[in-house]
């Protein structure tokens, strides 16, 4: 620990100098790769007259800007407020476009302010504040950054928060980001999915066999991914974007959650009877406290309930390992697995909790080192569970020895409920792939199968060289519907217009999807633009047809407009969509309930003829 502190007393106080601050050429990849040595920053004590300044300009001459001197800015929790300068200017002979990115999510209230001759941009926002604020609809803070040739502009930063201010500076071009960001999906849509399908895992398996600690375990999975989502700006972005109450109420929440899955999944695992003993008595007044503390949360500071709810949660991490080390040396096989599991968690959240505290710097890294530590453990204590298992099957088959006749109908029973968890298993991943490829309100394939089939289908119509037609379909004037009927009846409509393309679609390569409100798509190969036509002119004379009575009795009418095209050599899906797209617009322009196809294959069609 104490090795871990000492650069963090380098870091949570960067040495400064009374200077100018350079300006970083936005243009040198080398000068952004260092932009910390060009940042300067000012701290703001509360009860100065200019803790409330709102600008740049009403700061005070007496306070003097302080250099990063290349170290990245990392604050322990305090009340002032923080101003973060940073020069750009562009010496190229051509205009650019950068971001500037700030890579920490819980920030209570944060001001962007960029500052050139001839304009000047601001954007106020923070966890404090809507996440529409922020203006990107990104789970970190971006300042876009536009240079003419040979521009020069200052951006300023105003910080304020209730808890530790970690600032990851970075400015970035649009390539960079959109690459950084894909990165960054993979990595965490790897993370949260293997955390999901643990606990999914994990719960079905207690829904088997009620054993408990396959409950406790999804309960911890799940508790420990929703405060490493949160801490990373997801829950804000996805879950409460209009909620910033949620902003410092959930952390400390979700802390003290988590202390309690973890004391309640310790106890079952490491199989620590309730009674009169040490051990007992101090897990159930951890969990009592846990309890304790998620009432609190409410009511506490946020400053406060945070400090508590992590100095608790470290103190239930160190516990559970002691207890974990003392069950293994007493001959607990399992518990070597639960001791390993938790030294990556020992390891991880401190590194974790003092990067998050303002005491080391790089907060990106050290997330990154937790998930990897949550990870390893999540692996280890799962690989545990089999171990365990596998020994009790072991156990089994020994009793079995010894009185064959006896308990042959228990490991008959056992052998039915593994075989059961395993269908339902197989039954669940069915269901969740049918949930994942098919719209439920119609029942027809939704927008992610249309997106494998139409890569697959394009790919092999280039190969055979057979023909592949695309079609979209709208319902006409469907908002003047809902907005009449009410939302019930459109969606009688959608229904209705689902069967009316399943009726008219007979074979088994045609796909059929639906891939927004009322837009409908169907993949039609070995079938040219005539063929596709035909089956238009089917489904629009059958949907023209088809009378629908909403609630009061009154009979209404719905008409699609189409539009058609055909696969050209050379050409990609998104080619294709978008004429597809454009004929279907054009079938709109022209009055609704028709067909329209795509220019060129209108004209390919009169070639032919």
């Amino acid at each position: 620990m104490a090795l871990l502190l000492w650069p963090a007393s380098l870091v949570a106080q960067p040495i400064g100098e009374q200077s100018q601050c350079p300006s970083i050429a936005a243009t040198d990849p080398e000068q952004r790769a260092g932009l910390l040595s060009y940042l300067c920053y000012l701290a703001i004590p509360q009860g100065d007259p200019d803790w409330q300044a709102d600008r740049p300009e009403q700061l005070s001459a007496a306070h003097a800007w302080q250099s990063a001197n290349g170290q990245e800015l990392a604050f322990t929790q305090t009340d002032a407020t923080y101003w973060i300068r940073l020069n750009v200017h562009n010496p190229s002979n051509q205009a650019g476009f950068w971001y500037l990115k700030l890579n920490y999510a819980p920030l209570d209230f944060v001001t962007l302010m960029i500052d050139g001759e001839r304009d000047s941009t601001r954007i106020d926002t923070g966890d404090q504040r809507p996440f529409q604020s922020r203006g990107i609809d990104y789970r970190y803070y971006l300042l876009p950054v536009i240079l003419e040739q040979g521009e020069s502009k200052s951006i300023t930063i105003k910080l304020r928060s209730s808890g530790a201010l970690n600032v990851p500076l970075s400015l970035i071009t649009t390539d960079e980001l959109v690459a950084y960001s894909n990165n960054l999906t993979l990595t965490h849509g790897l993370f949260y999915g293997a955390i999901a399908i643990f606990s999914v895992f994990n719960l079905l398996l207690f829904a088997t066999s009620g054993t408990t600690y396959y409950f406790y375990n999804a309960f911890y999975m799940v508790s420990m991914g929703l405060f490493l989502f949160t801490m990373g700006g997801f829950a804000y972005q996805h879950l409460w974007p209009n909620l910033p109450i949620m902003a410092n109420t959930a952390i400390p929440l979700l802390i003290a959650l988590c202390a309690l899955s973890m004391n309640l999944f310790g106890r079952s695992f490491l199989e620590v009877e309730r009674n009169a003993t040490p051990t007992s008595r101090l897990l159930t007044t951890q969990s009592a406290i846990s309890i304790l503390l998620l009432a609190l949360v409410f009511e506490l500071e946020y400053t406060v309930a945070i400090k508590i709810n992590t100095l608790f949660a470290l103190v239930v991490i160190g516990n559970l390992f002691l207890i974990g080390a003392s069950r293994w040396r007493r001959g607990y096989a399992h518990a070597k697995w639960y001791v390993l599991s938790w030294s990556l968690m020992v390891l991880g959240t401190s590194s974790y909790a003092l990067a998050a505290f303002g005491f080391l710097p790089d907060f990106l890294s050290r997330e990154m080192t937790m998930q990897a530590a949550i990870g390893g453990q999540i692996v280890l204590l799962n690989y545990a569970m089999v171990q365990r298992w596998r020994l009790l099957n072991q156990k089994l088959l020994a009793i079995e020895h010894d009185a064959k006749v006896h308990l042959e109908h228990q490991v008959q029973e056992r052998t039915a409920q593994l075989r059961s968890a395993m269908v339902d298993l197989e039954r669940a991943n069915r269901r969740l792939e049918e949930l994942t490829t098919q719209d439920g309100l119609t029942g027809l394939n939704n927008r992610r199968y249309l997106d494998t089939m139409f890569s697959q289908l394009t790919a092999d119509s280039r190969r055979s060289g057979k023909p592949l037609s695309l079609v979209l379909l709208d319902a006409d004037h469907f908002k003047r519907i809902n907005d009449r009927y009410g939302h019930g009846f459109g969606d009688n409509c959608l229904a209705t217009i689902a069967d009316v393309l399943a009726k008219n679609i007979h074979r088994p390569q045609d796909v059929v999807a639906r891939f927004g409100g009322e837009e409908f798509a169907l993949l039609l190969p070995d079938t040219d633009l005539h063929g596709a036509r035909r089956v238009c002119e089917k489904i629009l004379t059958d949907m023209e047809n088809t009378e629908l009575v909403c609630d009061n009795g009154q009979a209404v009418n719905l008409t699609l407009s189409a539009g058609i095209a055909a696969l050209a050599p050379g050409e990609s899906e998104r080619e294709l969509f978008e004429r597809a797209d454009k004929a279907l617009y054009r079938a709109k322009e022209r009055g609704r309930n028709r067909i329209e196809t795509a220019a060129t294959d209108a004209r390919r069609a009169l070639d032919e003829c």
